[in-house]
């Protein structure tokens, strides 16, 4: 059973993102405090980034619009996985930390892939 979607906090993909979002905090407060203008500014702006291209697409009054905005949170969800990479590579936080969150990248990726079928496929009705 479907229960209907009235906002974008109802998209199981956003309250998914949130959940990376707040993981990807948790995860770089461990790192050395010589970072934090570096790898741990980097990996929570791109993880909050996705919830919040979500978000603004949802609002935008065109399907092509909505679009474009999971597509840029794609990007960002390749780009947070190309920073859990480096820090688990530089050895920060915990490798299996690390390989949870890439994990759940993944998943939100597929995620964002099907959101994207689904409102082209609407726009096309």
């Amino acid at each position: 059973m479907t229960s209907e979607i009235r906002s974008y906090r109802d998209l199981r993909v956003w309250n998914e993102a949130m959940t990376l979002a707040e993981s990807c905090y948790r995860f770089s407060q461990e790192f050395p405090r010589e970072e934090l203008f570096g790898l741990t500014s980097q990996i929570r702006r791109a993880a909050i980034s996705i919830p919040a291209n979500v978000a603004e697409g949802y609002g935008r009054d065109s399907k092509g619009s909505y679009v474009n905005f999971l597509k840029t949170a794609q990007g960002s969800l390749k780009e947070l996985e190309t920073h859990l990479i480096l820090a688990q590579r530089l050895k920060l936080g915990k490798f299996d930390a690390a390989e949870n969150l890439l994990s759940h990248c993944e998943a939100i990726g597929r995620m964002l892939r099907a959101l994207i079928r689904n409102v082209q496929k609407a726009g096309e009705a």
